[in-house]
């Protein structure tokens, strides 16, 4: 969707300097009053805009902390126990940090499933979401080894159990043998782990930075979709960026503020593992190994195939399958707004997704309603979650009954102020 006014400054100076580095003209474009957008965006199209903050907010928490943190299995655990107790404001940066990456995987997963929802996939978006998908794939690297940084009970089994996963890919010649030395540095986690770890945990986020830029890229080449699923026809059907969306985003940005300042100031430790708050002992394993919460379904996954290398398979192909909705989905209309069969569905597998991750947190042996046990509640769910790509998904989408689409998105908002 091409910019309906160009960036033309009036002050001599910043004239000059954009005639020779037209910055301010690719702002202006890109989020100012230069980008049009479907005048019927709402509130679920803020998530956007709140993964940018948080990824800002992450990187720049996560530089102030390099500078204290000190890599070394010895000191490791109390250098995090200093930077709460002794550095000036050190208890806030970590707790931001901390708490950051929960928010951040929070505000992503909502993206992701407001894209399923309203088809954000569909043609000709589908680059913009497969550099989605490889963002998320960045952000779980990224947060799988900070969590090994704080070095406690959870970060060092949880580093010990799932880079021993790879074990399972030792029959590929040249690749498999010795794979998890190859991640270790060594023959099991120890120093030059946490060294690997370390480094690439304060890299990656730098990658996620270059892939986010080509996601926004991707966005303004075709445009924002929108909550009815529809082109944009003409002007009518649009409204400059700024100032109508940046005050809508400011206000959703403040929300978002107060409820992530109440883990911040009040819970700071709710969404981490008591164990973790214990140093790392490799002669004493936690009762019970599990990763962050939102690794959680995945690992309900894992566990759910009793033979290793299929559950390795299995986890890593739950997230892999996300790359072919642009092809599993063959209906025409993208919102699910007008897709009652799949919406019904679609809600289905949000509360599967729920469900796995409460098992995720759980001992397979554990007794749940019926006398089942939360492994057979973990196939079940893995079942249907395979299920809804591979056979729900393609057959819905291409049978069911759909109900009629506004002509133009301004009719239907047009349409709306009437009815209001």
């Amino acid at each position: 969707m091409a910019s309906d006014k160009k960036y033309e400054p009036t002050n001599p100076t910043l004239k000059w300097v954009e005639d020779r580095l037209p910055i301010m003209g690719f702002v202006y474009n890109a989020v100012g009053a230069g980008y049009h957008v479907p005048r019927n965006l709402n509130y679920w199209w803020n998530f956007g805009v709140l993964a940018g903050f948080m990824m800002v907010v992450q990187i720049v928490t996560g530089i102030v902390l390099a500078m204290h943190y000190i890599p070394d299995i010895t000191v490791a655990f109390d250098s995090v126990q200093h930077i709460r107790r002794d550095v000036n404001y050190g208890w806030l940066l970590q707790a931001v940090h901390a708490n950051g990456a929960s928010m951040f995987f929070v505000v992503v997963y909502i993206h992701i499933l407001r894209g399923f929802y309203f088809g954000s996939y569909k043609s000709p978006r589908e680059i913009l979401w497969f550099l989605g998908i490889i963002i998320y794939l960045i952000m779980m690297a990224t947060g799988f080894m900070g969590y090994v940084l704080p070095w406690g009970q959870m970060s060092f089994w949880g580093a010990t159990v799932i880079t021993n996963f790879f074990s399972a890919f030792d029959f590929i010649p040249f690749i498999g043998d010795g794979l998890v030395e190859w991640l270790w540095g060594g023959f099991a986690v120890d120093q030059p782990t946490l060294n690997r770890f370390y480094s690439l945990h304060y890299l990656l986020p730098f990658v996620l930075v270059g892939v986010v830029i080509l996601h926004i890229w991707a966005l303004h080449i075709p445009g924002s979709t929108n909550p009815l699923g529809i082109d944009v026809k003409g002007p009518q059907d649009k409204i400059p960026f700024h100032p109508y969306y940046t005050a809508k985003d400011a206000f959703g940005l403040g929300v978002f503020i107060i409820f992530f300042s109440v883990f911040i100031f009040y819970i700071p430790d709710f969404l981490g593992h008591p164990d973790n708050y214990i140093e790392a002992d490799r002669l004493k394993t936690p009762a019970h190994i599990v990763p962050e919460w939102y690794y959680l379904p995945f690992y309900a996954i894992l566990r759910a195939i009793p033979d290793k290398l299929l559950g390795i398979v299995a986890m890593f192909g739950s997230i892999m399958i996300l790359f072919a909705m642009p092809w599993l989905d063959g209906a025409r209309i993208r919102s699910m707004r007008f897709r009652p069969l799949s919406k019904f569905f679609f809600w289905i597998f949000v509360v599967n997704g729920l469900f796995l991750g409460y098992l995720g947190q759980i001992s397979p042996d554990d007794i749940l309603a019926f006398g089942w046990t939360a492994l057979t509640y973990a196939q079940i769910a893995t079942f249907y979650y395979f299920a809804y790509f591979l056979v729900v998904m393609p057959l819905v989408s291409r049978m069911e009954t759909t109900k009629p689409v506004p002509t133009s998105i301004a009719a239907a908002v047009l349409d709306a102020n009437k009815k209001g």
